[in-house]
C-alpha cells in the first residue's frame, strides 16, 4: 500500500477540523476586538511564524525566475477578500450557520470550473447545484421570519466568502505547477498581514487609539482566538490545503469543506451554544445533498469520459 497516495486525504482530513473550529474562535475573537483587529493580529502571527520557519531553515523559498503576478491575485482572493467577507458574516450570523455557507463552496467550484475550465456541468449537477442554493435560501428567509439571530447583511459577506474561496481554488491549482504549498502560503500570509495591519492602523489613527493596538493582545480572551487562527488556521492548515489542491482535481479537493461545515456546526452548538432550528436541518440537508450530487455526478462524467479514451486506444 502506498500512504503517499493517502496523504491528500489525510491533509483534507486535518484541514477541514482545523477549519471547522476556526468558525468558533472568530466568534470568540470577535466579541472582543473588532473584525479588522482580529484579522490584524491573525496573519502579522501567521506571517512571523511562516517567516521564522523560514529563517531557521525548515523550509525553503524559491521565487527566482516564477511569476508572482498570479501569487499575488491568489492572494486578494484569499486571505483579503474571503476573510473580509468571512469575518463579518460571521459576526452576523453564527459560527454555525457560517459552516453551512461555506459547505456551498464545492458548488461554486463545480461553476468556476465550467466558465474558466470548460468543464460543462451535466443536468444532474445543475439541478443539485439549484437545491443547494435552494437550501441556503430556506435558512435565510426561515431565519429571519423566526427572529433568528442572523442578519441579512451576514449572508450577503458570507456568499462573497465562498464566491473568492471558489476562485482561490482554481488559482491555486493551476499555480501549483510552479509553486510549493508553502512558497504560496506564505505570500498569502504576508499579503493578509499587511493588508490588514495597514487598514487597522488607519482604523486607529483615525480613532485616536493607536496605543491600544498592544493593549487588545493582552486579552486572554482576544490571544487564545489568534494563536489558533494564527497558527493552526492559518499557518498549518493552509500548508495542508495548498499540498492537496497540489496533488487533488480543484472540485474534489473542495468536497472537503463538507467535512468543515459539519464540525463547525457541531462546534457552535456544543461549545458555544448556539440555537439550532428544524430549518437550519432542512436547509442544511439540502446544501450537502446538492454539494455531494454536484460533486458525484462531476465524477461519473470523468469516470466515463476515462472509459471512452479507454476505447479508442484499444480499438
Amino acid at each position: 500500500m502506498d500512504l503517499k497516495k493517502f496523504l491528500p486525504y489525510l491533509s483534507g482530513i486535518c484541514t477541514s477540523f482545523i477549519f471547522g473550529f476556526s468558525f468558533l474562535f472568530t466568534s470568540i475573537g470577535l466579541k472582543s476586538v473588532k473584525p479588522m483587529d482580529l484579522m490584524a493580529y491573525r496573519f502579522l502571527t501567521a506571517a512571523l511564524i511562516m517567516t521564522i520557519l523560514w529563517a531557521a531553515g525548515f523550509v525553503k523559498l524559491n521565487y527566482k525566475g516564477k511569476n508572482l503576478s498570479n501569487v499575488i491575485l491568489l492572494s486578494l482572493c484569499q486571505p483579503v477578500i474571503y476573510f473580509i467577507c468571512e469575518t463579518y458574516g460571521i459576526k452576523n450570523t453564527t459560527s454555525s450557520l457560517s459552516g453551512l455557507m461555506i459547505a456551498l463552496i464545492p458548488v461554486v467550484v463545480a461553476v468556476f470550473a465550467s466558465l474558466f475550465l470548460n468543464e460543462k456541468p451535466n443536468l444532474y449537477q445543475v439541478l443539485f447545484i439549484i437545491l443547494s442554493i435552494a437550501g441556503v435560501a430556506v435558512i435565510v428567509l426561515l431565519d429571519g421570519y423566526e427572529g433568528g439571530v442572523s442578519k441579512p447583511v451576514g449572508f450577503l459577506f458570507l456568499t462573497g466568502a465562498v464566491i473568492s474561496a471558489g476562485f482561490y481554488s482554481i488559482l491555486s491549482r493551476k499555480l501549483s505547477e510552479n509553486f510549493t504549498p508553502f512558497e504560496i502560503t506564505f505570500v498569502m500570509m504576508w499579503a493578509g498581514a499587511i493588508f490588514f495591519n495597514i487598514i487597522d492602523i488607519i482604523q486607529r489613527i483615525s480613532n485616536n487609539n493607536l496605543m491600544d493596538y498592544l493593549k487588545d493582545i493582552s486579552n486572554y480572551n482576544v490571544i487564545v482566538p489568534i494563536i489558533y487562527l494564527g497558527i493552526f488556521s492559518s499557518v498549518i492548515a493552509y500548508i495542508l490545503h495548498n499540498f492537496m489542491l497540489s496533488k487533488l482535481p480543484a472540485s474534489q479537493a473542495a468536497v472537503f469543506a463538507n467535512l468543515t461545515t459539519i464540525v463547525s456546526v457541531f462546534a457552535g452548538i456544543l461549545i458555544n451554544h448556539e440555537s439550532f432550528y428544524w430549518f437550519h436541518i432542512l436547509g442544511g440537508i439540502m446544501i450537502l445533498t446538492g454539494v455531494w450530487g454536484t460533486n458525484y455526478y462531476a465524477r461519473s462524467k470523468n469516470t466515463n469520459a476515462l472509459q471512452q479514451i479507454k476505447k479508442r486506444h484499444t480499438s
